[in-house]
């Protein structure tokens, strides 16, 4: 009995050896018709696998394998572009090999992503002067601003880059403002207004003001307790003698400028321009002109009555706002402009002070001592 299972086991030791040895054979005949560049992507991953187990030895029994940047780098150009891979791995996971490569992926694109490719950086002169030349000329577009600095003889950069640093507009409705018109008119319109000012006997006045706009001059004057259509009338045809009259005249949606203020403008060849309700910005200067008077005389004084409202009026204006004092708006001139000296003083000058409204307010004259 034991004779046979020796009988036996010999005999499948033999076959276990021939399977071997037919192994053996079919993997020659395999490499014996495989290409070059299989048999060295085979090699390289044998080699690779072969240096890791080297260094755990090297490293005296590590307890796994410690694989290098070099090496996974490898596998993953392998598995990449070499079909067979996943069997020649033996020291990991065909999965690891996997997230290692999606790894990679990431680490790529995050560099590719810190790159600026794209135009060349302009100068912040070039820029400065795009944005400079942008909101000084809100109609003009990149094409145009192009254009003039080739004039000026400058190297200008392509149109989408001009439109990059160029100054978006305030209103993107539309580049035509109120403001813009009003500058562009300010030389051939008026405006007029009403304010209140209050007596010591609680009496109620009403000041009626025409502006012109291009001197901030005050045109003409009134005042009264009972402001109708026909005095406003009156007083707008005794501002305009001779012909002398605006091209526009500006005023606010007041009841008082009715049918017969129309009438008149429009025989007088005026085009009146109504602002918006509820906005006296767009009635600046004359509202500016309102809160001076205010802050420089009535809340400093107090009003007895309508002549003495007048007297201080008169003084103010005449002798102080339209002669002396200086204006931002007409980059520090007065409304009246002064007589220039014929040359200038020359040696040691004394300061002239003439006080008005009883010292509230002075003008000066330099003259030589």
């Amino acid at each position: 009995m034991n004779t046979i299972i020796d009988l036996f086991r010999d005999l499948w030791n033999l076959l276990e050896c021939i399977g071997e040895v037919l192994g053996y054979v079919l993997r020659f005949v395999s490499v014996f018709f495989q290409t070059r560049a299989s048999l060295a992507a085979r090699l390289l991953a044998a080699e690779s696998q072969l240096g890791i187990c080297k260094r755990r030895v090297e490293q005296k029994g590590s307890p796994r394998f410690r694989f290098t940047a070099g090496f996974r780098l490898l596998w993953v150009v392998l598995s990449k572009f070499w079909a067979p891979w996943q069997a020649a791995a033996h020291l990991m996971q065909p999965v690891t090999v996997k997230a290692w490569h999606t790894r990679a992926f990431k680490l790529y694109w995050r560099w590719k992503s810190r790159r600026k490719p794209g135009r060349p950086p302009i100068t912040q002169e070039m820029r400065e002067l795009i944005r400079k030349l942008s909101r000084e000329n809100s109609l003009w577009g990149a094409g145009q601003i192009r254009d003039h600095l080739l004039i000026l003889h400058y190297d200008p950069p392509c149109e989408d880059t001009i439109r990059k640093y160029m100054v978006k507009p305030k209103n993107p409705r539309g580049k035509s403002t109120w403001l813009p018109f009003l500058r562009n008119h300010m030389d051939v319109s008026w405006a007029i207004d009403f304010f209140t000012v209050n007596t010591i006997r609680f009496a109620t006045l009403y000041v009626f003001i025409i502006l012109d706009h291009g001197r901030r001059k005050i045109v003409h004057w009134a005042i009264t307790p009972n402001p109708s259509m026909r005095w406003v009338v009156q007083q707008l045809r005794e501002a305009m003698p001779y012909g002398q009259q605006p091209r526009y005249l500006f005023l606010d949606n007041d009841g008082i400028y009715g049918r017969r203020v129309r009438e008149f403008l429009d025989s007088c060849g005026i085009e009146e321009v109504r602002i918006a309700y509820r906005s006296p910005w767009q009635n600046p200067f004359v509202e500016r002109f309102a809160g001076t008077l205010r802050r420089e005389l009535l809340d400093h004084v107090i009003v007895l009555s309508q002549g003495h409202l007048e007297r201080l009026l008169r003084e103010f204006i005449e002798d102080y706002y339209h002669v002396a004092r200086p204006h931002q708006g007409l980059d520090g001139d007065t409304p009246i402009p002064q007589p220039q000296a014929d040359a200038p003083i020359i040696g040691p000058t004394k300061l002239i002070s003439t006080p008005i409204l009883g010292g509230l307010h002075h003008r000066y004259q330099r003259v030589a001592a």
